[in-house]
């Protein structure tokens, strides 16, 4: 393994910190790897040690190359400041991305408290996205203001192009509100983002990856917490794909729910929407026709259509593996040639 630092900007100590692990050779068939990107909080004061080393072992043995930026800090630390920090950190990695043999397609940001918020940010106001993103007891809404007065609220940027996350918390975080967490899910349901998320029933705030040295435990400490880097690892496979000695397998699950936001209909699409569109419909009559037949309304005097209202927000997809009716691959390409509008 190789670790090397790069500094940023010498007058506010910024640096990030690269985990570089092999390619090729005993790796047989990994070419390159998925990335993540570490960044500890400490309440735009300073920089946790805690959310920072400690973080990365567990993501470099799941195949990750990981890096760690430590941002501005402290009295020059107001907004912009730490966003320009990560664009800066982000830029750094993609220029050397061919030469680290790092999939610049899968890099995702980890964030804790004030580094969630950044984190957030990174996934919701950048000009630099990742492909997913993990907010842990994160600040996300006016919380901010406490400490970082012009930082933006990030559940309040949230839109269709947010990317999937991965959010943890503990419901007794006498620092940052649970409430900060239930108001980024709130958003990202409203956009049909994907996302998991994992709220323990007691456990102080910044508690990292929750081991027992790292974070002392008292009779309220839920013994679940580490669960989360497990969790939160089996996520990143279900949005990437897993590496594996033959490269990454496919995504279980895309950046949205459904299709609705895209740009074409797909068999991804909702019931609604779908069946909405005159010209969807058209494209996949025969599977129409065939559902007409094979399907059996809940109600003796239901028709297909009445059934179809009553199911509008699930796939196509779903309800055509609910009722065993294979999808070809020429309705596949109608229904993806009818432009979502």
């Amino acid at each position: 393994m190789q670790i090397d630092t790069i500094v940023l900007d010498a007058e506010n100590h910024v640096t990030l910190t690269a985990f570089l692990q092999d390619v090729g050779g005993e790796y047989r068939g990994v070419s390159k790897r998925p990335g993540l990107i570490v960044i500890p909080g400490g309440g735009y004061l300073f920089v946790s040690d805690r959310e920072a080393e400690p973080v990365v072992w567990p993501y470099l043995n799941a195949g990750y190359d990981v890096f760690v930026l430590r941002y501005t800090v402290g009295e020059k630390s107001a907004w912009p400041r730490p966003l320009q920090d990560y664009e800066m950190a982000f830029a750094a990695i993609l220029a050397l991305a061919d030469s680290w043999h790092l999939d610049r397609e899968r890099i995702a940001v980890a964030g804790f408290s004030a580094g969630g918020h950044l984190a957030g940010a990174a996934a919701t106001v950048s000009k630099y996205r990742p492909a997913a993103a993990i907010l842990g007891y994160a600040v996300l809404n006016e919380t901010v203001d406490e400490i970082n007065q012009d930082a933006p609220r990030i559940y309040e940027c949230v839109t269709k192009d947010t990317c999937p996350c991965f959010l943890f918390a503990s419901r007794s975080d006498n620092v940052v509100p649970i409430r900060n967490t239930i108001d980024m899910l709130s958003a990202l349901e409203k956009f049909g983002i994907s996302f998991e998320t994992h709220i323990y029933a007691g456990g102080p705030h910044g508690f990292s990856t929750g081991e027992m040295a790292i974070q002392g435990r008292t009779s309220s400490f839920c013994p679940r917490i580490p669960d989360w880097v497990g969790d939160s690892i089996g996520f990143l496979k279900d949005v990437f794909g897993e590496l594996t000695t033959e490269g990454m397998t496919k995504p279980r699950y895309k950046a949205r729910v459904d299709g609705d936001q895209d740009a074409f209909l797909s068999f991804d699409c909702t019931i609604g929407r779908i069946f909405s569109r005159p010209a969807a419909k058209e494209a996949i009559q025969p599977l129409i026709d065939r559902m007409r037949r094979e399907i059996r309304p809940d109600r003796p005097d239901m028709t297909l259509e009445e059934m179809l209202d009553s199911l509008k927000r699930m796939t196509l997809r779903d309800l055509c593996m609910e009722n065993q009716i294979p999808i070809s691959p020429e309705m596949e390409e109608a229904l993806e040639k009818v432009p979502n509008i």
